[in-house]
């Protein structure tokens, strides 16, 4: 069956070229619907897309790709921020409430289609540019983890679940729980939470404690 995806942007051009990339992809990857604000996205349960395909130009107001962005993840939207803003505290803020990834728009079809499939998988993407951005902003406070705490960390963002990590590791789903929680209340002890995979893993990346090789 093929993935299915809502993409909201307002240049004909960007539409036209997602939908080509999508259908050029080796997965099936369908464009259900598309338009120029958010509100395409809210169509009824039973139609949505897996995912929401997001530029950062919608709305009015100030900051508007906030509530765009919080709205549908408070929905339980899996949503990619596609957008020509490269700024690492746009990326940051867009990872912090929930996005399953953040690409510029110079990261192209390889990228998007990546980011698409893995946001269905229930994996964190975070594409070359941006990481490096990321990675070369050591951030003043770093949690001390420990061994365990890394290796449990590096194998969830390999998985797809916390199952999946608690049979790599001959431990239990609870267990695998427990240290990503010590993760985040370390994270949050330094003054920099990471409520969610995809801004665990941008925290992760920043202090070096993963790399691209590690993913």
């Amino acid at each position: 069956m093929a993935i299915t995806v809502t993409v909201v942007d307002d240049h004909p051009a960007i539409l036209s070229g997602v939908r080509a990339w999508y259908a050029e992809a080796a997965t099936p990857i369908e464009v259900i619907a598309a338009g120029t604000t958010a509100d395409v996205a809210w169509t009824p349960p039973g139609d949505q897309a897996d995912v929401v395909v997001l530029d950062l130009n919608v709305g009015a107001g100030d900051a508007p790709y906030q509530r765009a962005v919080r709205r549908l993840v408070d929905a339980d939207r899996k949503v990619i921020v596609y957008t020509m803003q490269d700024s690492e505290d746009v990326a940051l803020t867009c990872l912090d409430l929930g996005v399953s990834a953040f690409l510029t728009k110079a990261e192209g079809r390889e990228h998007l289609v990546a980011a698409t499939i893995s946001a269905v998988e229930n994996r964190p993407y975070l594409p070359p540019t941006l990481a490096g951005a990321i990675a070369a902003d050591l951030g003043p406070s770093q949690p001390r983890l420990s061994d365990r705490e890394r290796e449990v960390l590096t194998q969830w963002f390999q998985c797809e679940s916390k199952q999946l990590v608690a049979d790599r590791m001959n431990i239990t789903p609870r267990t695998v729980d427990t240290y990503l929680d010590r993760v985040r209340v370390k994270y949050a002890n330094v003054g920099r939470p990471a409520p969610t995979k995809a801004a665990l893993l941008a925290r992760a990346i920043q202090d070096g404690l993963v790399g691209l090789d590690d993913l």
